[in-house]
């Protein structure tokens, strides 16, 4: 269903629902505090550790036949986690009117539907698009500094994020070396990893930091370690046309 819906069609009322609800709750500069956002909405907040998730959506009956909403959160030693949940939830009550702005009956959409709006609304309350696009130019997309200014994503959840702004991009992500996840925002698949992302994604993951390789085209390689867990993150900036042609099949 949400396959028929034209990409930017999608994206325009993901990124003016998020917004007016930012807007709505006074929030205006990052990080994005997603529990004070819930709260902010109206919606009650309260902890249950025994839930196997760690949020979900529920509503009781209120004071004058009005439905009242509360998210019910699992402590987590990760922040980032957390405030995704929060996000997602808030996400799955704002779907209704995504829904109605892509005059699709929410009764009769497949459940993959409303958790496809629900993560694209997350990413967009967490890394709000006006504020996220211009602090990335301004940082020459470095992930590092965006996770300073936006405490409240995930690195991860970050470089995906500039998947959706120029310039064209691929985006690879590796965890305890192994490639993960890879995707480009050209309008074709991501061609294999090259060799030259595959050295500076190395140089990273010995050096723990940042590496970055000028190119051309440009690849920045970026280490999250901790323990038990080793994590890199590599961009490579690539003109539409020319991919390298020295691939490295991981």
């Amino acid at each position: 269903m949400l396959a028929e819906i034209p990409t930017e069609e999608l994206a325009r009322a993901l990124e003016e629902v998020a917004g007016n609800t930012l807007s709505k709750a006074g929030i205006r500069e990052p990080p994005i505090d997603a529990l004070r956002l819930a709260e902010r909405l109206g919606l009650a907040v309260a902890w249950d550790d025994r839930q196997p998730g760690r949020a979900r959506l529920v509503q009781f009956a209120g004071d004058q036949n009005r439905d009242v909403s509360a998210v019910f959160l699992r402590h987590d030693p990760r922040q980032e986690r957390l405030q995704w949940a929060i996000a997602h939830e808030v996400g799955e009550i704002l779907a209704e009117t995504v829904f109605a702005k892509l005059s699709i009956d929410p009764s009769i959409a497949p459940a993959h539907c409303r958790e496809t709006i629900a993560n694209g609304l997350a990413s967009r309350l967490l890394l709000p698009s006006d504020l996220f696009s211009a602090d990335a130019t301004s940082s020459g997309w470095d992930l590092f500094e965006l996770k300073d200014r936006y405490k409240t994503a995930s690195h991860e959840l970050i470089a995906r994020r500039t998947l959706d702004f120029p310039p064209p991009v691929i985006i690879t992500v590796f965890d305890n070396n192994c490639l993960t996840w890879r995707r480009t925002n050209l309008p074709c698949r991501a061609p294999k990893l090259s060799r030259r992302e595959f050295l500076c994604r190395n140089a990273a993951h010995e050096s723990g930091g940042h590496r970055f390789d000028p190119g051309p085209p440009p690849i920045s390689a970026w280490a999250i370690h901790e323990p038990g867990w080793k994590r890199e993150i590599v961009r490579l900036e690539v003109d539409e046309f020319i991919v390298d042609s020295d691939s490295f099949d991981a």
